[in-house]
Formats: structure tokens, C-alpha cells, sequence
């Protein structure tokens, strides 16, 4: 059987450091983040979290603005 992925809902859940820059989207049911950065292993990594509030989306954005830089 196979196993069940681990939802993620913090961007620390995958990365250490992240960009300089992430996106996020807007769509009818919800929202998306893209964030850019590195993991426990320094490799780059691409992390897409979907947000179904926009509370969800602010604390997400402000994880964000608050984890280490990748310069």
C-alpha cells in the first residue's frame, strides 16, 4: 500500500533558507505560494503551498519574510 504524504503547511516543513523573491496566485477556491530555497541538505528546492484562506496565505507570506535568507 502505498504511503501517505506528510501535508505541508509551513514553509519550514521543507526549507531552512529561502529567495530573495516568491509568487503567490489567486484562484476561485483558494491561493498558491512559490517559494524558492534551500533545505536542511543545501540543495535547492521549490516549495508550492495551496492556502484555502487568506489567513492561511498571511502567515505563510510572513513565514516567509521571517526565515533566513539565501544570499
Amino acid at each position: 500500500m502505498a504511503k501517505a504524504n506528510k501535508v505541508v503547511t509551513k514553509l519550514s516543513d521543507k526549507l531552512v533558507k529561502v529567495g530573495d523573491s516568491f509568487n503567490f496566485y489567486m484562484y476561485d477556491n483558494g491561493y498558491m505560494v512559490d517559494v524558492g530555497g534551500k533545505d536542511s541538505n543545501d540543495d535547492w528546492k521549490t516549495v508550492k503551498i495551496v492556502c484555502h484562506t487568506q489567513e492561511e496565505l498571511i502567515a505563510l507570506v510572513t513565514e516567509a519574510i521571517n526565515m533566513e535568507r539565501d544570499s
